[in-house]
């Protein structure tokens, strides 16, 4: 373990090892890491662990530095616990380099590799790494599809948890992916409008590149193709708090002279590239799917909602969705193509949630749910807040999907408030 300081935290960097796949506990094993931080005052306190699921799926935890943003407040009470979850960050990385190696034994392997990566595993994975750190539950922090995770641990492993915050992460107990997308698409629409009543401008603009798109060949820096589609899921950073003002300013002045400028190709391509987490396109509609294949369905459903139609106008950006031909662009995903496929025709996905487990559920839960959210539909969150027995849920305007981020600790307080029966 390798120990370090940040102004008011100690942070210890942690490695254990898990199973790739848990019903073979002694075959191949993988590492995963996590950093624990504590307050520099309390270092050497009983404290109790607070272990935070990082959205995605894909990514790693966030990368503090001293108490900044929710682990200030965190930190109040808890020893909290980083999770790169498997295969991301530093834990034992699942991508196109690593997935090499079982080339030779051709797509299916790879992609029955990647099949443990989900949050079930993830779950079994952090009970795991409990029992190694603590003979106690703990407290557990969902983020997005760290909140699917929290769900996840409350419906198979609730005796490892004390209590549970979730923030935008509720998931649809039984929807399918066809139903996540129907109901999403339904919103990023209602962003779309919202984004060109506060900019009408923009729609212009997002017309002209458009336009200019469907003429030419255009190549990113790194070699992917700009298409209307590609330039069309930039729409993604709508559900941020600031997101429709970074929109805004990435068309603001997208062109040099004739040509589409070097400054919007490179911000086009830090939007469209996996490099940071390929799982988060390999695997995300996988995440929703559960007894049944979701083959693409996000491809499937925008058919029929034509107001995304890239010859539209205005012209509308999507949200977060995965197309297939995203993977064949992405040169850091187009190795695993022929995986992608073989995990998007898969129908015999175990499930990640138990509907009874959870109308029996014991542990003290609050989730945020937030009203506009885009990525993660309120109504499915809502009808999963009335599923789980004593869930205490707050609905609120107020933020967006980023909330525990950009609110200096205020979500994470009224959760906790909300679990302590103060609010």
């Amino acid at each position: 373990m390798i120990t370090f300081r940040h102004p008011g935290t100690v942070l210890t960097d942690r490695f254990f090892a898990v199973p790739l796949d848990h019903q073979r506990p002694d075959g191949e094993q993988i590492e995963v890491f996590a950093r624990e931080v504590v307050a520099a005052d309390k270092a050497g306190a009983d404290l109790p662990w607070l272990l935070f699921l990082q959205g995605g799926p894909g990514f790693g935890a966030q990368r503090p530095e001293g108490r900044n943003s929710w682990l200030n407040r965190a930190l109040e009470d808890y020893r909290v616990l980083l999770l790169d979850q498997r295969g991301t960050g530093r834990s034992s990385p699942a991508n196109r380099k690593t997935l090499d190696r079982l080339a030779a034994a051709g797509p299916q392997a790879q992609a029955s590799y990647l099949t443990h990566f989900r949050a079930d595993s993830i779950v079994l994975d952090a009970e795991l790494i409990r029992r190694e750190l603590t003979d106690e539950p703990w407290s557990v922090l969902g983020q997005s599809f760290g909140g699917m995770c929290a769900v996840t641990y409350l419906s198979f492993a609730p005796h490892g948890v004390r209590e549970a915050f979730i923030t935008g992460g509720l998931p649809g107990l039984t929807a399918t992916p066809d139903d996540v997308y129907r109901h999403t698409y339904r919103t990023v629409a209602g962003k779309n409008a919202a984004h060109y009543e506060r900019y009408p401008q923009d729609a212009d603009m997002a017309r002209r590149v458009a336009d200019y798109l469907d003429t030419r060949e255009v190549r990113l820096p790194d070699g992917a193709p700009l298409t209307v589609r590609a330039f069309q899921s930039a729409g993604m950073m709508l559900g941020q708090a600031d997101g429709s003002d970074a929109l805004h300013y990435l068309l603001e002045d997208p062109f040099a002279g004739d040509e589409l400028s070097d400054v919007f190709l490179y911000a086009m391509m830090n939007q469209l590239s996996f490099a940071s987490g390929p799982l988060y396109a390999l695997l995300h509609e996988a995440c929703y799917a559960q007894g049944c294949a979701t083959r693409w369905a996000a491809e499937r459903i925008r058919a029929e909602f034509a107001e995304f139609d890239p010859e539209a106008s205005p012209l509308y950006f999507t949200g977060e969705m995965i197309y297939p031909w995203m993977i064949d662009a992405d040169p850091v995903l187009r190795p695993l193509r022929q995986a992608a496929g073989i995990l998007a025709e898969r129908d015999d996905w175990p499930p990640l949630y138990d509907p009874s487990r959870l109308a029996a559920n014991e542990v003290p839960a609050a989730a945020a749910v937030y009203y506009n959210d885009m990525y993660v539909d309120r109504e499915l969150s809502m009808r999963t807040a009335r599923a789980i027995r004593g869930l205490r849920t707050w609905v609120t305007s107020e933020y967006e999907h980023d909330g525990l981020r950009v609110s200096d600790g205020a979500v994470l307080d009224r959760l906790i408030g909300m679990v302590r029966g103060n609010i």
